[in-house]
């Protein structure tokens, strides 16, 4: 992508994830707001959006009809249900973070902090790009998830691939 859809990228994530009322918008529900709210918001036109949206690696928008929402990720402050179905999740999903963390995580678990659900990927590769965005030093965590759904914790799967959960406990981290 260019730099100019990164930047574009990045303010989809904060309107449609963490701050609609920053533009103007309200998202229904469940997180969607149309396409045409979004652009005029924007101030973009829609090929732009599009190329944002067939260029981001991360699927981290989904459009269905004359609609957008994000796929996942969205703050506490922004209350939307994804429709979203439990699923059983496999053997061992994992978390990438800077190493500076582990104690805590070892000692507190994983956390939503500020958003709906904590963010697990299905592979090394994945946890360890997740891991980079906010550190070179990167520690990769994995997480007993079946081990997780048998004590009757729930997993659901976003329509780009990324694992939630409310909440990973200590004990489950290795």
């Amino acid at each position: 992508m260019s730099k100019s859809q990164v930047r574009l990228s990045r303010r989809m994530s904060m309107v449609l994830r963490h701050r609609p009322e920053s533009v103007g918008i309200t998202l229904d529900p469940q997180g969607w707001v149309p396409i045409s709210t979004l652009l005029e918001a924007l101030g973009v036109t829609r090929a732009e959006l599009d190329a944002v949206v067939a260029g981001n690696d991360k699927a981290r928008f989904a459009v269905e009809g004359d609609r957008i929402r994000a796929s996942q990720g969205h703050s506490r402050r922004v209350e939307i249900d994804l429709g979203l179905t439990p699923v059983e999740p496999p053997e061992t999903l994992y978390h990438g973070t800077p190493r500076a963390n582990v104690e805590s995580i070892m000692r507190e678990g994983l956390r939503p902090r500020s958003r709906q659900h904590v963010h697990l990927s299905p592979d090394l590769e994945t946890a360890t790009r997740v891991g980079t965005r906010r550190s070179s030093d990167v520690a990769i965590l994995s997480v007993r998830t079946a081990e997780m759904a048998e004590a009757g914790h729930l997993f659901y799967r976003s329509a780009n691939g990324v694992w939630l959960t409310d909440e990973v406990p200590p004990n489950y981290i290795s």
